[in-house]
């Protein structure tokens, strides 16, 4: 009998990934310019909103920890809207909440990881807890992307906590490869790191209309 498992039960790390998919990260220091290199320039409209929108989180964030739910409400929802990907001729869905299990010591810690798609676009909101981190949540993340239905086409990816923010990118073809940006945070003071992360999500959506 064939036994269907959770991907949080059967991909927990990048050796597994690596074992089942062959996946394995680039060499390519040029694989991942679309993070770095020539981003579109933000207006001030735009630099006022996403002023707005850090403050908003932060006054929130020194209360406590957030879930995934009160995460996508403050950031990942207005951070979409602003870039243009709630608009035509993008569309959302959602895959069912991941649990993740992390056994730590004599203790055993839950926590879940709510999936948006648009298009070539995954976005995973992990809850803000320590023991949830982009290690545990990558190849959940890399393992859904793998499943892209047009792999001649990049496909990208968007790990956060609220706190930090972290793009992939992944192609499949004949030998799948991935490579990460730098992580962006957003407790760096005097510095709004949602700028770096909106110019980030502004040049992704210019490539896949482009692919569309």
């Amino acid at each position: 009998m064939v036994q269907t498992r959770p991907i949080s039960k059967t991909i927990k790390t990048l050796d597994d990934l690596e074992e089942t998919f062959n996946l394995r990260p680039t060499d390519n220091e040029l694989f991942f310019p679309e993070w770095q290199q020539d981003l579109p320039q933000l207006t001030e409209s735009e630099i006022a909103i996403l002023n707005q929108i850090k403050t908003r989180f932060y006054r929130h964030r020194k209360r406590g920890y957030l879930a995934e739910g009160t995460i996508n409400q403050l950031l990942i929802s207005p951070l979409l809207t602003l870039a243009g990907l709630y608009d035509e001729p993008f569309f959302v869905t959602t895959e069912p909440e991941v649990e993740v299990v992390v056994e730590d010591k004599d203790e055993i810690l839950r926590g879940r990881i709510d999936i948006l798609i648009i298009q070539q676009l995954w976005v995973l909101v992990v809850e803000s807890k320590a023991t949830i981190t982009f290690s545990i949540a990558l190849p959940q993340a890399l393992t859904y992307m793998l499943a892209n239905p047009n792999p001649e086409c990049p496909v990208y990816g968007l790990i956060t906590n609220g706190d930090e923010f972290q793009f992939i990118k992944l192609l499949i073809q004949s030998t799948p490869e991935y490579d990460l940006s730098n992580v962006f945070s957003l407790l760096i003071p005097r510095r709004n790191q949602l700028y770096d992360i909106m110019r980030i999500l502004k040049e992704i959506r210019q490539i896949m209309l482009q692919t569309n």
